[in-house]
């Protein structure tokens, strides 16, 4: 239980800088209300009426934020697969084979074809290109 002590008083820490920023925020920020802040902010350009269904978003957004949870996903499974992929080592110092064995590299290339897959499928999509 000792080892989780630090992590607890971080947690704590953090927990009441938060509670304490959100509690004295309405106490020390400005209070100059006028029309522009309480318009919606869109990038720093004029707000344009919506219609009332909402109106058509850009897609090319929705796939940029896709590829971005795609790689994110890969970097995450493949960070750890990496750290514990130590190779096992003989008597004389020779390295003999992967502390995961053959069956985790086969399940990795198959992880990464699927990702390399899907980026080159908007790779030829023109998913990447900004106009």
């Amino acid at each position: 239980m000792d080892l989780y002590v630090p992590i607890l008083v971080l947690a704590v820490l953090a927990g009441g800088f938060a509670i304490f920023s959100v509690a004295i925020a309405p106490f020390t920020g400005p209070k100059r209300w006028n029309r522009a802040k309480l318009d919606a902010y869109e990038c720093g350009i004029e707000p344009t009426p919506q219609p009332v269904g909402g109106g058509r978003f850009p897609l090319k957004y929705m796939v940029t934020a896709m590829l971005f949870i795609v790689f994110d996903i890969e970097i995450i499974f493949l960070y750890p697969w990496a750290v514990s992929f130590a190779p096992l080592r003989g008597d004389d110092g020779r390295v003999i084979a992967s502390g995961m064995g053959i069956f985790a590299l086969v399940e990795m290339l198959l992880f990464i074809v699927t990702v390399l897959a899907a980026y080159a499928y908007v790779w030829r999509r023109k998913g990447l290109d900004w106009d």
